[in-house]
């Protein structure tokens, strides 16, 4: 046997327990100097200290009552709230914003924040949301403020909506007009010449009051044109030191709110919409084509005048064009979409006439492709709703 064979043989347990050993040794003269070293440092300082008396007072007494005075006399928010008051809307859904702070505080501290009463909202879309909600539950719009440019961009999306639904919305868009007085940074940032701008586009009107007589007359008339058939959103941008800014006599003696009276809808003859009642409800398929007379200013081409008199003379065909449109859920049918050649030239507008949940009848519009659209859709929504009401009261 070799001496290689003789030697003592180590097993894997026994070599790991001897480099443990040797390691836990080796830390524990390491540690040893560290502990010693942590005893004699000085101690240190808190990461947070406890807060001092003035702290807890300020936190957790009741504050001192504000003084009458806020602004040094009466301010412009104040009689602002006045007016809201007169047309009795009831809430301000809002995303809380510094450039309607003045009316936000008059809402709350002078108005008592009832009628209207502030909600306060995540977002700017959310307040215009349920300025939409609200007016399909109870008929009546209500206010929502946005901050300056950023406000009403976050808004927008919502205030399509609004547009495309014709729910009356009045949207108040807080901004800093006077580049000589506004604070510099976010108060200037996001301020502009003319932030309707935005949302001009899908808004039945908007102005920028300069005066707090201005702003009454403005905003009696946002929330006449608002509720106006066909309803739409408006927008009011209202600078933040007209609000702010005090209230002084002569100027404010004079001040006076207007009365708000509501638009008559438009309407036909009460004695012919009888006759048109009386006609329809006592008719199978009936058709009553009206205005040919004016289609040879609406067409450019005298052939396409008379291929339109031609086909409108065929009952049969008027009727089955407008049950088509009906059938496939749609209420507009622009050029080639009815699928009558001699009429593709024109776009059909209608709308059904419905009694008690039945449709009793249709109501079009024929014209060109260029046609009013807006007005069109307006028209024979106004003229169908009104048909049917009167053809339920008998």
């Amino acid at each position: 046997m070799s001496n290689k064979d003789q030697q003592p043989k180590s097993g894997r347990r026994q070599f790991l327990g001897g480099v443990i050993a040797a390691s836990a040794a080796g830390a524990a003269s390491t540690v040893a100097p560290q502990v010693a070293q942590a005893a004699d440092a000085p101690a240190r300082a808190p990461s947070a200290r406890p807060p001092s008396a003035r702290t807890v007072a300020f936190e957790t007494q009741v504050p001192p009552p504000l003084a009458a005075s806020r602004v040094g006399g009466k301010p412009g928010s104040d009689f602002m709230i006045d007016v809201m008051k007169t047309l009795d809307i009831k809430y301000a859904p809002s995303n809380c914003a510094s450039s309607f702070r003045a009316l936000h505080e008059s809402m709350i501290n002078y108005g008592n924040n009832k009628m209207p009463e502030y909600l306060n909202c995540m977002h700017e879309e959310s307040g215009v949301a349920m300025g939409q909600g609200y007016f399909k539950i109870a008929g009546k719009p209500l206010i929502t403020m946005c901050h300056g440019t950023v406000g009403l961009q976050h808004a927008a999306m919502a205030v399509y909506n609004a547009w495309c639904d014709r729910t009356p919305v009045i949207i108040i868009g807080g901004n800093d007009l006077d580049a000589a007085s506004r604070p510099p940074g976010v108060p200037t940032y996001h301020s502009a010449q003319d932030i309707n701008a935005l949302v001009r586009d899908f808004t039945k009107w908007d102005d920028t009051p300069t005066t707090l007589q201005h702003f009454s007359q403005s905003f009696v008339r946002a929330y006449k044109i608002a509720m106006t058939p066909p309803y739409g959103p408006v927008a009011i941008s209202l600078d933040a030191g007209l609000q702010q800014e005090p209230m002084r006599a002569p100027h404010s003696e004079a001040l006076y709110i207007p009365k708000y009276i509501p638009t008559t809808p438009p309407q036909g003859d009460s004695g012919a919409v009888k006759e048109a009642a009386r006609l329809l409800a006592n008719a199978d398929n009936p058709v009553f084509v009206g205005g040919a007379s004016s289609m040879a200013s609406a067409f450019d081409a005298v052939d396409v005048v008379r291929q339109v008199l031609q086909t409108l003379e065929q009952q049969y065909l008027v009727v089955s064009l407008v049950r088509d449109i009906l059938n496939r859920g749609l209420s507009v049918a622009i050029g080639a979409e009815h699928g009558i050649e001699p009429l593709a030239n024109c776009s059909v507008v209608v709308a059904p006439v419905v009694v008690d949940g039945q449709q009793m009848g249709t109501v079009g519009v024929l014209g060109p492709t260029r046609m009013d659209y807006p007005q069109a859709l307006a028209t024979v929504e106004v003229v169908s709703d009104r048909l049917g009401r009167r053809l339920g009261e008998g």
